[in-house]
């Protein structure tokens, strides 16, 4: 059976991921509009969900991120 190489990160997931969107919205400053810009809005958009998600998980709460409930028409 082949063993599984583990790395222990540095880093908590939600540095790491602030990292990146800081990274990300620099990059998105110098790149003119056009489809690179796009991809790299998209990123910045699932990132700052995944630390939404990661701030829901560690609070303990029951519910989700308020930006992804939606509420039902009355």
């Amino acid at each position: 059976m082949v063993q599984r190489r583990r790395f222990k990160q540095s880093l908590p997931l939600g540095d790491r991921l602030s990292a990146f969107i800081h990274a990300m919205q620099e990059r998105a400053e110098l790149v003119g509009p056009g489809p690179q810009r796009d991809e790299i809005l998209k990123k910045l958009k699932k990132a700052e969900t995944a630390v939404e998600m990661d701030r829901a998980i560690k609070s303990g709460e029951p519910k989700p991120p308020s930006s992804r409930v939606k509420t039902p028409p009355e």
